[in-house]
């Protein structure tokens, strides 16, 4: 199942990803395409609000993975830097798979390969102004 948003702020991000939340159960593996700016940390932000971990949320791209824990833990990889195999290893990624943790997952292009065949894609793409954003969730059995 394919659904289509469009966001015209930061905000109606957040909220859209809070409704997602709302449906989470634990073990979901949520992955982002979208280039530099386009709103894959103010998506991830939102999932941590409605999961009730608060507006902790900011991109890893240092850390390579942030830990928010609410009604369910959300582990915010960052795959940026990635490159090999070695690299992804190295972020303990695969510790992870098969937990009720929620995995969410920037730059998941990066490995594409690795991802369970159950993953629910995000792609994030810009709109006609500098703040709105369509939003493609692929994979997702429910109504958002």
């Amino acid at each position: 199942m394919v659904q289509a948003f469009v966001t015209n702020s930061p905000q109606e991000t957040e909220a859209l990803a809070s409704r997602l939340a709302e449906q989470l159960q634990g073990g979901e593996v949520l992955a982002f395409t979208g280039g530099m700016g386009m709103g894959k940390t103010a998506f991830t932000r939102g999932l941590a609000i409605g999961l009730e971990a608060g507006d902790v949320a900011q991109s890893p791209t240092f850390a390579l993975v942030n830990e928010y824990v609410g009604r369910l833990t959300v582990e915010h990889f960052d795959m940026y830097r990635i490159e090999t195999w070695d690299d992804l290893y190295s972020t303990g990624f695969f510790d992870y798979l098969d937990t009720d943790r929620v995995l969410v997952i920037e730059w998941s292009e990066n490995i594409d390969g690795a991802l369970p065949e159950n993953t629910v894609y995000i792609h994030i793409t810009p709109g006609e102004s500098e703040t709105q954003r369509c939003i493609t969730i692929e994979g997702w059995k429910g109504e958002i």
